[in-house]
């Protein structure tokens, strides 16, 4: 199938877990794709896995003044974009009483605050029609412990999928939530936890699952690829929950 033929797609986050594997998924429907990271090995560990059409650009999603560049960017390269996959963040857990505002600031940008500035910057170069897909979470509808200024951050992402929808209808931009609930990806892997512990957080969140397992990066991508695609047209400032139950049973 070719779903994504002839567009163009930019996903930030894009050289680990979901954001890699819907960029393969995106190539694999057609599209021509970019992603961002802020890790230079891992752009280039992108590039080597997908291929030289892959465009990679180094850039901090909580930069306001990098998302000008990177729209700037994407502007000599292509001049149009079709899909916008917000995807990068910063999933810091901790008690609330061990928040700083440094920290706390920290977070907020990567995952508020710089995705807002960058549809902004990208607002020139959207094509009519075009979809903007934000990465939301299922936390945003749970109370789970740890997850305040996380959960919040998401809650606001996906408040933007609404508030946008309206603004940007007029111009055939669409804006939808995807909210993974837990998922197998490498982000586990980075708290800094001894094998044991990982392996007792990881059963820890399967326990949360009403299906009894994590997710999968494939699974969200594919959900991805329709928010992305033509059959979703009629899909309109709305959440997709990929979190096998966890948010409503």
């Amino acid at each position: 199938m070719a779903r994504l033929a002839g567009k163009h797609a930019l996903i930030t986050g894009g050289t680990s877990g979901i954001g890699l594997e819907t960029a393969r998924q995106f190539i694999a429907e057609g599209a021509q794709v970019a992603v961002t990271g802020r890790s230079t090995q891992g752009l280039i560990a992108a590039k080597r896995e997908l291929g030289n059409a892959l465009l990679t650009f180094s850039s901090e999603a909580g930069d306001v003044d990098a998302q000008q560049v990177l729209a700037d960017d994407l502007r000599t390269a292509w001049g149009t974009l079709d899909i916008l996959y917000v995807n990068a963040g910063d999933v810091t857990h901790r008690p609330l009483a061990d928040w700083d505002e440094a920290t706390f600031d920290a977070q907020l940008s990567t995952n508020l605050k710089g995705p807002f500035f960058l549809i902004q910057a990208l607002l020139p170069l959207f094509a009519d029609p075009a979809s903007i897909i934000l990465c939301g979470s299922v936390s945003a509808h749970i109370g789970l412990p740890q997850s305040s200024s996380y959960a919040a951050g998401k809650a606001g992402l996906l408040s933007l999928a609404r508030t946008l929808s309206g603004e940007l209808k007029d111009r055939g931009i669409r804006v939808n939530g995807l909210s993974p609930g837990p998922t197998e990806t490498p982000a586990l892997g980075k708290l800094g936890l001894e094998d044991a512990a990982e392996a007792a957080l990881r059963n820890e969140i399967r326990a949360l699952v009403p299906i009894g397992r994590m997710g999968t990066p494939r699974e969200l991508a594919k959900a991805a690829v329709f928010l992305a695609s033509d059959e979703s047209t009629f899909v309109v400032g709305t959440e997709l929950l990929v979190d096998g139950g966890v948010g409503n049973l």
